[in-house]
């Protein structure tokens, strides 16, 4: 019975294997299909059907931008010359850094210079290429190139601070994205067939480092680490991010021509800012701003400090020479003043030149952001108020439109706006002309009618207020005042006052809304406007939310009546 038992069984356990082993067989079959049916698949796809799948950050700039082409065979050979490169590439760069470096070298720090410098021994790779059209530069061809270097350098600075200490600051992981524009211009008839190569940083995508003190924290010394970053970022922008183009002559020969150029006027008023975050343990902030265009020393403009203030307001006029507006930005950046000690930076914001509108100006409040290259930051750091007016060299200053309404035509605002002259009308020529110095005077009377305002704060036990308004020229210091409305939050005055204002350019309008009350007067908000808009179109009437306030708006009425002066400097 057991022999029979046994057969038996052994049948079944073989016939058990055989379905097994059938079915691994099939399923083995399948995923052989399955797999060359996706092979071919891939095999089918385009680069645009390869971007549905992922974003284009994970594909190198080859797949998402077809025109550029892969440079594998130059980054192979660039791995093996490098070790060469690095050696031959240190010493000169330390030669021609250190001065740039000293140029951009922030007030809080006496030197900066290399202890140590080395590349390391990562290659940088070159990730596309691309040739674009002809007609960017006439006579000329233009490449761009895309690099990537996740290098691992020794670079040390030896720093000294005013206040004495010497910081041996290590430059480490350094991580950097760029596309670099190669012009070879005038094309010649004798090799190399181009008379000079200019270079330039075309596009900043990323650049991201770290600063250590050998032996120690940085951070233990506050504001250091900052100026020193922000120093080695201004170098890198003032020194070769286009439109500063760095002219390598080829062929003898003269080639001013290839040189930036300025092409236009920015004039910028800094109004205020409103906000700030409070970098002070005792007190408040002393807020300044430095604004440029191009952070070079002697083109980047710094304001007054306002001493113990979060809501400065600073009413000053810069203006900046533009080289190329379609690419350019306005930067400001506010900072705290530390006295002896390094400024601490609040907040930064941008504006690229390309949004406005030549001959119009622009009137922008601008978040401040704790990095550039980061514009997401839910902080609230705070906000700044700007105008702005952009006008090139060599176009009819006769008509603008107006900027706050586009239906009414301008004869003489820049005129107005402007406190000094365009320069040449030759566009091609190297520096604007610069006769004697002319600033425009408007004088003339600004009546303010105090209409009415709505949903104030309340401030009393039944939840009412006593509300007036105070008028106030700053640059005069004139002040006049509405009277008292009772028990209202929506009060209405209908009061005109009027001002003889000297400098209406430079002057601004303070709107201050105040409780009454027999034992004291609480604030209840402000409005601070400049004079532009109502020299522009002689009457506006217009709803302005309170600063300072959780909630209300007042309405008001501005006429204007000037005689344009002129004085020579």
């Amino acid at each position: 019975m057991s022999f029979f038992s046994g057969i038996f069984l052994g049948v079944v356990v073989g016939v058990l294997l055989i379905i097994a082993l059938a079915r691994v067989g099939n399923i083995r079959a399948k995923h052989r299909s399955d797999l060359a049916k996706t092979i071919a698949a891939f095999a089918r796809m385009t680069a645009q059907d390869s971007r549905k799948i992922l974003p284009k950050e994970f594909y190198p700039s080859w797949v998402v931008f077809t025109q550029r082409q892969k440079l594998n065979w130059l980054n192979h050979q660039l791995d093996k010359i490098w070790p060469y490169v690095d050696e031959a590439a240190s010493e000169l760069i330390r030669s021609n850094v250190e001065p740039v470096l000293e140029q951009f070298r922030p007030a809080v720090l006496s030197s900066l210079k290399f202890s140590k410098l080395t590349l390391g021994t990562v290659a940088p790779h070159f990730t596309g290429i691309a040739v674009l059209e002809d007609e960017l530069e006439p006579n000329g061809i233009t490449l761009e190139l895309e690099m990537q270097w996740d290098g691992n350098p020794n670079i040390v600075l030896d720093i000294k601070t005013k206040l004495g200490v010497s910081l041996p600051v290590q430059v480490k992981d350094v991580a950097f994205t760029g596309l670099f524009r190669l012009i070879f211009k005038p094309l010649v008839d004798e090799f190399p067939c181009f008379g000079a190569l200019c270079y330039s940083l075309r596009k900043k995508k990323n650049l991201d480092f770290k600063l250590k003190i050998v032996g120690g924290d940085i951070s233990s010394i506050p504001g250091v680490s900052d100026a020193i970053e922000e120093t080695i970022r201004d170098a890198i922008e003032g020194t070769i991010m286009w439109p500063v183009r760095m002219i390598v002559p080829i062929i003898a020969g003269d080639y001013s021509d290839l040189e930036v150029k300025p092409v236009g006027t920015l004039e910028v008023k800094l109004v205020q800012a409103k906000e700030l975050t409070n970098k002070d343990i005792i007190g408040k902030s002393d807020p300044y701003a430095v604004l440029f265009v191009r952070p070079l020393k002697d083109r980047m403009k710094t304001s007054k400090t306002i001493n113990n203030q979060l809501n400065p307001i600073w009413n000053e006029h810069f203006d900046f020479v533009v080289e190329d507006a379609s690419t350019q930005h306005l930067t400001i950046r506010v900072f705290d003043d530390e006295g002896v000690q390094a400024s601490e930076l609040i907040g930064c914001a941008q504006v690229a030149l390309k949004d406005l509108e030549p001959g119009k100006v622009k009137d922008v409040w601008l978040k401040l952001l704790k990095d550039l290259d980061i514009q997401r930051d839910n902080k609230n750091r705070g906000q700044v108020h700007l105008e702005l007016l952009y006008y090139p060299f060599g176009t009819d200053q006769g008509r603008h439109k107006n900027p706050f309404n586009p239906d009414y035509a301008l004869t003489s605002v820049e005129k107005v706006l402007k406190t000094a002259p365009t320069g040449s009308d030759d566009a091609g020529s190297r520096k604007p002309s610069s006769p004697k110095k002319r600033d425009t005077i408007v004088r003339g009377v600004l009546s303010v009618t105090v209409i009415a305002a709505e949903d104030l704060p309340a401030v009393d036990y039944m939840g009412k207020a006593d509300p007036y308004v105070v008028l106030i020229m700053k640059k005069s210091e004139t002040k006049v005042k509405t009277r008292v409305v009772h028990d209202t939050l929506n009060p209405v005055w209908n009061q005109t006052f009027d001002f003889l204002v000297e400098d209406a350019l430079h002057d601004m309008l303070m709107v201050e809304l105040w409780d009454h009350d027999t034992f004291g007067k609480d604030k209840l908000g402000r409005v601070v406007m400049t004079l532009t808009r109502a020299i522009l179109e002689g009457e506006i009437q217009d709803c302005y939310p309170l600063e300072g306030a959780k909630s209300g708006r007042i309405y008001l009425n501005l006429k204007w009546a000037a005689q344009p002066l002129f004085r020579d400097n």
